[in-house]
């Protein structure tokens, strides 16, 4: 009898919704078109120290994002002696690889690592809904029939999450943060062994 109602307590937690999970109630607000700032000046090179472990294998280097025109980025990731290890480009919705070192050019990988920046880079988002709590905002959006959830603080966006079965699947962590620019950013995979970090030079 006890276990089976730890089953159903277990149920009920993994269906709540996941902003009440985190504490957020609905908000009367309307919903709102949600800005992403942080790579939107074309007139900026945005250079990193990276660091990026993939399964069991680690790279560092140099991360370079750079806006070329409005849906238009570029991503660069080259070792310290300026060989590369990939170059994106995103257009739109199109994704080309320019080059990537061949230990990285899998399909999964690839497919991944797009979502990752692709998220990092897009500026404007439609929201479906915003919570609140407190000066916390947790807006809802959906791209490409996937949920992401932008957390902003004190209107300063702070976290992006991709949420799938109402857990944390992917989550980018921005800190450090002024004037737009972000010094630290992290993104973490829960279900693969998956992990980026990016500090500003």
């Amino acid at each position: 009898m006890r276990f089976f109602l730890s089953s159903i307590f277990v149920i009920l937690i993994g269906c709540t919704p996941y902003p009440k999970k985190m504490g957020y109630d609905q908000s009367t607000s309307t919903s709102v078109e949600v800005t992403n700032p942080y790579f939107s000046n074309v007139d900026h090179d945005y250079v990193y120290k990276a660091s990026i472990l993939v399964f069991d294998k680690q790279f560092g280097g140099i991360l370079i994002i750079k806006k070329i025109a409005e849906n238009n980025h570029r991503v660069v990731f080259t070792t310290e002696f300026g060989n590369t290890i990939f170059d994106f480009s995103f257009e739109g919705d199109g994704f080309k690889v320019n080059r990537i070192l061949k230990e990285m050019d899998r399909k999964l990988l690839l497919n991944i690592l797009e979502k990752d920046f692709r998220s990092l880079i897009k500026e404007h988002i439609p929201s479906i809904d915003t919570f609140k709590n407190g000066n916390k905002s947790l807006v809802k959006t959906q791209n490409r029939a996937k949920k992401y959830f932008y957390l902003f603080e004190s209107d300063t966006l702070t976290q992006i999450a991709h949420i799938a079965n109402q857990k944390e699947k992917v989550v980018i962590k921005f800190s450090k943060i002024s004037n737009n620019i972000v010094d630290y950013i992290q993104i973490t995979h829960n279900n693969i062994k998956l992990q980026i970090r990016l500090t500003a030079i």
